[in-house]
């Protein structure tokens, strides 16, 4: 995989890209914005994100870095997201999926959700599903979901995708993981012919900060990070490859690791699972699935 080249045609392309005030989503967000797409960034925190605009502007010397407010934990703040963003932008032609979360302990959302599958499944799903006429209408257009090599040694169980029983930090996020690979897979396939395409990458082990905010934990763990794991530039190449690069406009339905297309864990190829994955899904978000995205159609 080569970087992606500074002279790519994105000015007037809008990059949407949830979890961007920090880590591997901050350096997502400004090699798009320095290569001159509309960046927009999603975060719950409004200072953070003010703050992170800002920096992105000066840095890149891009003035189309923008941001919208949402706690990807809450559906109907992620409804009010892609909302805002349809009101706002005519276009979009890459929505990248990057935030996740890892949750030591079991917690449940304001919609009665185990915190990590709400994160880390079902608001891709949500604001995927939600974007898609967007998405469609922009084509070719790209959806990236960052998901992570932790999916190949956690199976996903469908009888129990929140964990309430014998709950532990691992399991909710590598389920969540793998679960997430399915979905693409599963989009990939419901969009063939639209001119939208829909991959899955694992950037590696960066020095982030998610899921260490534990104490004695973060305190261990934050400074072996910084030794041994390659920096969050570093990090996000995959997901900027896949978001930019020609070389990948027409491939849909892989699964990447630094920068080349390899196997995801075998139950992600199961059809079956993915199309009940698909419905569980439907169900906990109480989405109305629009003809065109039936499985039957293209």
């Amino acid at each position: 995989m080569d970087d992606a080249s500074p002279q790519t045609p994105l000015a007037g392309q809008v990059h949407l890209i949830t979890g961007a005030t920090s880590g591997i989503g901050r350096a997502t967000a400004e090699a798009l914005a320095r290569q001159g797409a509309v960046v927009v960034i999603a975060a719950r925190d409004r200072g953070k994100a003010v703050e992170t605009v800002a920096a992105l502007r000066t840095e890149t010397g891009n003035p189309a870095v923008d941001y919208l407010l949402a706690d990807l934990s809450v559906q109907a703040e992620v409804r009010t997201l892609a909302e805002q963003v349809q009101q706002r932008y005519q276009r979009l032609d890459v929505l990248i999926n990057n935030a996740g979360t890892f949750q030591i302990r079991r917690q449940e959302t304001v919609d009665g959700i185990e915190l990590t599958w709400a994160v880390n499944m079902l608001a891709p799903f949500l604001l995927s599903n939600l974007l898609l006429d967007t998405l469609r209408a922009s084509a070719p257009a790209r959806v990236v979901n960052v998901t992570s090599e932790m999916h190949q040694s956690v199976s996903l169980d469908l009888d129990d995708v929140q964990l309430t029983h014998k709950y532990s930090g691992q399991k909710a996020y590598g389920a969540s993981k793998r679960a997430l690979v399915c979905f693409t897979y599963e989009l990939a396939r419901r969009l063939a012919g639209s001119g939208v395409t829909a991959n899955a990458l694992h950037p590696g082990f960066a020095a982030t900060s998610m899921g260490l905010d534990d104490g004695l934990l973060s305190k261990i763990v934050k400074p072996v990070m910084r030794l041994l794991a390659p920096s969050p530039e570093e990090a996000a190449r995959t997901s900027v490859y896949l978001a930019t690069s020609p070389e990948v406009s027409a491939v849909s339905g892989a699964y990447f690791r630094s920068g080349e297309p390899v196997d995801s864990a075998p139950q992600t190829y199961d059809l079956d699972v993915a199309a009940r994955l698909w419905d569980l899904c439907v169900e906990m978000t109480g989405l109305r699935i629009h003809p065109t995205q039936a499985k039957d159609q293209p």
